[in-house]
């Protein structure tokens, strides 16, 4: 088999089972652990996926602008934000950090409740003007206009000033092992402070999103109290079954 036909045939795997194992696949393909290790190097050189100490895992999608991800899975986004909604409690505060699916939250929330909500959304804090009972923080920063979030030292400042009940962070790549990671350690900082300061973290996810990594690590999967997301399978539902959260789909 040439090289080129067995790293295809690893990045088929792969779409399929989330997550190889180097040894595995020495022994399908019937070549060394270090021819294979090689090709892994090669094919994360590629981006074509991410590795790990045993093997390598999904890559998470493409890096795009806000306003084109707005407009993807706009239903199944709907579908997540209406499971969250009983988790946001009256007088509460409530910290909701940038995301298309938190954008889909925050539109279907009633225009009668009560709360503050911090963000460091501007599309977030334009969205909330409409709700009378709800006080509005928006935390300044730097424009960060790929996901429309404010960073940089003075998103952190304020953040290390506040305490919330709440965290719903937005959730770009989620895998058991590496936990949840986003493109930029600028972003997993500032979400690791928003997960620090609240008592829960909520987090919601399509369901293609199991299984996928980026560069910056934001933290273990059981620093999520609650997991929302859609026609889980069956092998993830154990796997996060034994974490200290709550999967719900």
């Amino acid at each position: 088999m040439l090289k080129e036909e067995r790293q295809q045939k690893i990045i088929d795997i792969l779409n399929i089972e989330q997550k190889v194992i180097a040894s595995d696949l020495s022994n399908r393909f019937n070549v060394s652990e270090d021819t294979i290790r090689r090709d892994l190097k090669e094919l994360d050189s590629q981006k074509l996926l991410k590795r790990v100490h045993s093997g390598a895992l999904r890559v998470g999608p493409p890096i795009t602008d806000f306003a084109y991800r707005e407009n993807l899975n706009m239903e199944r986004k709907k579908a997540l934000a209406h499971k969250a909604l009983p988790f946001l409690k009256e007088n509460s505060v409530i910290i909701i950090d940038g995301s298309t699916t938190n954008l889909a939250l925050v539109k279907e929330i009633p225009l009668d409740f009560h709360a503050t909500v911090i963000t460091n959304s501007p599309p977030i804090a334009v969205e909330l003007s409409q709700h009378a009972h709800i006080e509005v923080i928006n935390i300044g920063g730097t424009l960060y206009k790929q996901s429309m979030i404010n960073l940089g030292v003075e998103t952190y400042k304020f953040l290390q000033n506040i305490r919330a009940d709440l965290y719903i962070m937005g959730i770009y790549n989620i895998d058991i092992e590496a936990g949840t990671s986003v493109p930029t350690m600028h972003e997993a900082e500032i979400k690791q402070q928003m997960a620090k300061v609240s008592t829960e973290v909520l987090g919601m996810i399509t369901n293609d999103k199991f299984g996928t990594v980026s560069y910056a690590i934001v933290g273990p999967v059981d620093d999520l109290s609650f997991l929302i997301s859609e026609n889980i399978p069956e092998k993830v539902r154990k796997e996060y079954n034994k974490k200290k959260l709550l999967l719900i789909d």
